[in-house]
């Protein structure tokens, strides 16, 4: 049972998507701190391809398993399941179209570099500040490229943004004590915030820094 190139490649990005948004990031270190205790460092690559081949192959067990599925003799019992088997071939459709066509949320998804620094600013959305704002503000200021913003996580009072160590060092500099929309700018470099920890933005946020 050989999977498509092509089908493969959709499943790694949709796993890829789905850790950059996961909601619990810290599971997925100590997950990863295992597998480095574990699995030897020529293997690991090896690890995640045998997983991945694992999940697919069940996968396509499972769908072949409700292809060979035999309706039942009583008429009003096979009435009453098939809605059921309706839905889970429209699950098995849901699923291989969602495989090949990442959502649009999806593909704007930036890659943080290793080394990639986040800082806390005070500056949020009940001070009408958006992720369109803090670029502008940025870029404006810093001799920062729109480009090298690597991601933006907005809360109510403050907002984390992911860049360079070295931008981040730069921003530092060249925000801090500037007022803007009534505040007086306080930024440095957060230890709480972990880039690989950041949550999907916003497609308002996202559109903002594409």
């Amino acid at each position: 049972m050989e999977i498509k190139d092509s089908e493969l490649e959709g499943i790694i990005q949709g796993l890829v998507s789905s850790i950059r948004s996961d909601s619990r990031p810290e599971e997925l270190e100590k997950i990863k701190k295992l597998i480095k205790k574990n699995v030897p460092f020529t293997l690991r690559s090896y690890f995640s391809a045998y997983l991945l081949r694992q999940m697919t192959e069940k996968k396509e067990e499972r769908k072949s398993a409700r292809r060979d599925e035999k309706p039942f003799v009583k008429k009003e019992r096979t009435q009453q399941n098939a809605p059921m088997r309706d839905n889970a071939a429209r699950e098995s459709r849901d699923e291989i179209k969602a495989d090949k066509e990442p959502r649009k949320s999806e593909k704007k998804l930036r890659i943080v570099p290793e080394g990639a620094k986040t800082l806390y600013i005070n500056l949020g959305k009940m001070g009408h500040v958006y992720a369109r704002d803090l670029v502008s503000l940025i870029t404006s200021n810093c001799e920062i490229a729109k480009e090298d913003i690597y991601l933006i996580r907005l809360h109510d009072k403050y907002s984390f943004v992911t860049m360079s160590e070295e931008n981040c060092q730069k921003a530092i500099e060249k925000l801090e004590g500037l007022q803007y929309k009534n505040r007086i700018i306080q930024i440095n470099l957060s230890n709480k915030e972990k880039p690989a920890a950041a949550a999907t933005q916003a497609d308002e946020q996202d559109s903002s820094i594409s």
